[in-house]
């Protein structure tokens, strides 16, 4: 292993490779990945491999919109032949109750300002996007064409690709197991595999963002809730959207391979580590989705599987570095959401560690917003 390095990036999922590779690619010197599992065995390829751009705040907008794009020619801007899965067959939002209409109309007011091509549509015309749709007590939904799924593993393959192009050294199966700091500086990550003198570190860890903070003594509020998720079988193309609703606080999306993937959050999930799958979500995920998607109650479920959600209190990530330690950045706390906007992350990231102009301003993303009372509250999360 090598044993010095320019920058550390902690994280082997999407966000961590997209952020080595843009370092490299702006010039950092010797840039290391560190996962203690496999390339994006994390949150990353446990997730629903959705992509959209109908939030609620400017942020998730411009972050989401910005990496659409990126993501519709990801391979040839990366100059690698890595078969993304990009397709665009949009998402639709469900709308029940006043406040929830109220709420997506103000977010398409919002979307529109910024360039995002999505709408509201009524019940009838719903159905003419998703036929087998139940719309009983819907108020409407909104609609997104250019919204859709992208494969997970895929799109960190491309990046970690990339990144090694540009001589960045990934390491799987190694842990960290500290981070030596004296007078507000790193010196060194320590890992099961040998230590690496450094005095830049990204915490790109996801679920264990807070146990890496925790590491540098620095402590942040994120924190990991495990989610639920399964696939079914694969049929013929009968849904072209992915259908979400916030109400019954699902998502439901037909793979391009055909396969079914869903998944429902529980408002009293505890925070921990746990990413075993249960009964209950099988029972609780069967009843919700077959109100709303009939037709599918008919599919045959092959399987199921966790992962960990790195939660922040206003659902919106912390992107920057600690008062207490310069030199320490994080990107994490998504909330559900990274991988989409991953691209536009890992060029942020890294032009910020740089010291370069940022493509966007993110300096108020800090941790120290939460102490400032300044928070950019994301209504729009399952």
């Amino acid at each position: 292993m090598i044993n010095a390095a320019d920058v550390v990036v902690i994280g082997g999922g999407v966000i961590g490779c997209s952020t080595a590779y843009n370092l490299a690619k702006l010039g950092a010197g010797k840039v290391v990945v560190i996962e203690k599992g496999y390339l994006a065995s994390g949150a990353t390829g446990r997730c629903g491999a959705g992509m959209r751009m109908q939030w609620g705040t400017e942020t998730n907008c411009l972050l989401s919109r910005e990496s659409v794009k990126m993501l519709s020619n990801l391979p040839e801007r990366l100059d690698v032949n890595v078969d993304i899965e990009f397709t665009q067959n949009g998402y639709l939002l469900l709308a029940y109750g006043d406040k929830m209409e109220d709420q997506f109309k103000k977010n398409l007011t919002l979307q529109h300002s910024l360039g995002i091509p999505s709408r509201w549509v009524t019940p009838q015309e719903a159905l003419e996007i998703v036929p087998f749709l139940n719309t009983k007590d819907m108020r409407g939904a909104t609609y997104c064409a250019e919204d859709g799924h992208c494969n997970p593993f895929k799109v960190t393959e491309a990046y970690a690709q990339a990144a090694k192009n540009l001589q960045v050294e990934i390491y799987t199966d190694t842990e960290v197991e500290g981070i030596v700091t004296k007078n507000g500086q790193i010196l060194s990550v320590r890992t099961n595999k040998g230590d690496i003198h450094t005095n830049t570190v990204v915490n790109a860890a996801g679920g264990y963002a807070k146990t890496v903070g925790r590491m540098a003594g620095i402590e942040l509020p994120i924190f990991p809730e495990r989610h639920e998720i399964l696939v079914t079988e694969p049929v013929d193309p009968t849904m072209g959207p992915m259908v979400m609703s916030f109400y019954h606080n699902l998502y439901c999306q037909q793979s391009p391979h055909g396969s079914f993937i869903m998944g429902i959050g529980h408002p009293n999930e505890p925070e921990g580590f746990d990413i075993r799958s249960s009964w209950q979500f099988l029972r609780d995920m069967a009843n919700r989705l077959v109100d709303i998607l009939p037709p599918l109650a008919g599919l045959n479920v092959i399987r199921q599987w966790a992962g960990l959600y790195d939660m922040c209190p206003d659902r919106t990530p912390i992107l920057g570095n600690s008062p207490q330690l310069k030199q320490f950045y994080t990107a994490a706390g998504f909330s559900g959401h990274g991988f989409m906007i991953s691209p536009i992350t890992g060029q942020l990231m890294a032009e910020m560690i740089l010291g370069k102009p940022t493509t966007f301003p993110i300096q108020m993303f800090d941790a120290g917003r939460f102490e400032r009372g300044e928070l950019f509250v994301e209504p729009s999360v399952v």
